[in-house]
């Protein structure tokens, strides 16, 4: 087995193959370096980047292959979520204090801004034909909600050719079903436990959390975090602290694990056990630790 682990979009990140195949590292390093370039096309932070041009003219033509299936993974989540989970939700993280990388973000700011309103994203525009995207007046998209998803995903698949793959990019995490023995992934505890809160075996697919106990700051005393209730256009208030989802794919987990912190941990697991293809585990602002009917089914201590 072979491991590159690096850093990319401000997240500890990890590629695997389980392979003594010839050429195994070189795949490795290759991907890496393909996210690499994926962070400097997709990054709000950069102003030279492909989403920042589009951003700052609200328009592009001919626009790369990432960028494009991208913003299309961010659209498709708004449209199965019904705009719970939007890449239009920039102007209200800017004013919630999210206005540069997470690394140089002072965590404490001044007064804090009226939240916005945050725009349908059925505005946005695009052409496949002459890969056009088109924004409307005043819209800004982040693609923060369901960027690292999809390139796990994407990772996973450019690897899977050469044997059992798995990438994980600061924990959503995706995985190549031709692995004779499941990939054991343990879900971090976020009440600061030394044990993992579990550890779940999966043959194949995505696993994501979605948490509000990373990346928060606070502004005028006011405690912020960077998941947008775009209802609000504010910080979700939720008592959701973490949320962790298996799911076909890495994108699918976390576009689900977004979409169960932002309804609340009744409504979210009632979805969750809704749809036979996922399953959760929550932990919520109290403590309590909740697990979907079909969490069980992937533990490792349920299954030991």
């Amino acid at each position: 087995m072979y491991a590159l682990d690096f850093k990319v979009m401000g997240c500890e990140t990890r590629v695997v193959l389980d392979s003594e195949a010839p050429g195994t590292s070189a795949a490795l390093e290759s991907v890496a370096a393909w996210l690499v370039e994926c962070e400097r096309r997709l990054s709000r932070f950069d102003s030279m980047s492909a989403l920042s041009t589009l951003n700052d003219f609200g328009w592009a033509d001919h626009v790369d292959e990432v960028l494009w299936d991208a913003v299309d993974a961010a659209l498709t989540a708004a449209s199965e979520t019904g705009g719970l989970v939007t890449p239009t939700v920039l102007p209200a993280l800017e004013a919630a204090g999210y206005d540069r990388s997470f690394d140089a973000l002072e965590r404490e700011h001044g007064n804090p801004l009226g939240a916005p309103r945050v725009p349908d994203w059925k505005g946005v525009e695009r052409d496949a034909e002459t890969r056009s995207i088109r924004l409307p007046p005043g819209v800004r998209l982040d693609l923060g909600g369901t960027a690292k998803g999809w390139c796990a995903d994407a990772a996973a698949s450019r690897l899977s050719a050469l044997g059992p793959a798995l990438v994980d990019i600061g924990g959503d995490i995706a995985m190549s079903d031709s692995r004779r023995e499941p990939w054991p992934i343990a879900i971090e505890d976020p009440r600061g436990a030394d044990e993992p809160l579990d550890i779940v075996l999966v043959r194949g697919g995505g696993v994501a959390t979605s948490g509000r106990n990373v990346r928060r700051w606070r502004r005028a005393g006011v405690e912020q975090h960077h998941v947008i209730d775009p209802r609000t256009g504010a910080p979700a208030r939720t008592d959701v602290l973490t949320a962790s989802v298996i799911a076909a794919r890495a994108l699918d987990a976390e576009i689900a694990a977004k979409r169960v912190l932002l309804e609340g941990s009744e409504a979210g697991l009632a979805w969750i056990d809704s749809r036979p293809e996922l399953a959760a585990i929550v932990v919520r602002d109290d403590g309590h630790v909740l697990r979907s009917r079909r969490f069980e089914s992937h533990s490792y201590r349920s299954a030991s």
